[in-house]
């Protein structure tokens, strides 16, 4: 790799942290190993080529292009956290991965066919996720704690749902969602 390639890969991988919070390469490498997989399956679960996993994974590639493998990653996020703090089993896990290569992204709140409990409410979690998932699409999470860090002094409520909900794990932001709910 020339000096010019070098210096490519460092700033996307750099753009990447100010996006996605880290390198995607040490965030998929993360959930590789987190929930059991090899590359070819987790590009499959994603929706995007093993070619384009691995150039983002290096650093050819900056930005992941489609929002709803965005949105596919913060879900395996969220479910690689869960198989982490035992709430979820290996079995559960491969079932949710499936569930989560079938789906097209976009706003959780809009589709309601597959945002509704019985009741025919959204559920707790997918309103927080659809808050993360917006405040995510206006800003990267580092911009969102620099934003908060601006706002704590004379906005303390204000900088903490920033940071909550825009660099926080989902888990934090709904029982942030339910304590604020009364």
């Amino acid at each position: 790799m020339d000096a010019a390639q070098q210096e490519a890969t460092a700033r996307a991988r750099e753009l990447q942290r100010n996006w996605y919070g880290e390198p995607l390469g040490a965030l998929f490498r993360r959930l590789i190993d987190d929930l059991g997989l090899n590359q070819a399956r987790l590009a499959g679960v994603l929706g995007l080529s093993a070619p384009m996993l691995s150039q983002l994974m290096s650093g050819q590639r900056a930005k992941i292009g489609n929002p709803a493998v965005v949105q596919r990653v913060q879900l395996l996020q969220d479910l690689a956290g869960q198989v982490a703090d035992g709430s979820v089993s290996a079995a559960e896990a491969t079932e949710r991965m499936e569930e989560i290569k079938k789906s097209q992204g976009g706003s959780v709140l809009t589709n309601t066919a597959q945002t509704t409990s019985g009741s025919g409410a959204p559920t707790v979690k997918r309103v927080v996720r659809e808050i993360q998932s917006l405040l995510r699409s206006v800003a990267a999470a580092g911009d969102v704690l620099d934003a908060a860090d601006s706002l704590a002094p004379a906005h303390p409520e204000l900088a903490e749902f920033l940071r909550v909900y825009g660099a926080g794990r989902t888990a934090d932001a709904v029982t942030h969602y339910q304590a604020h709910q009364s």
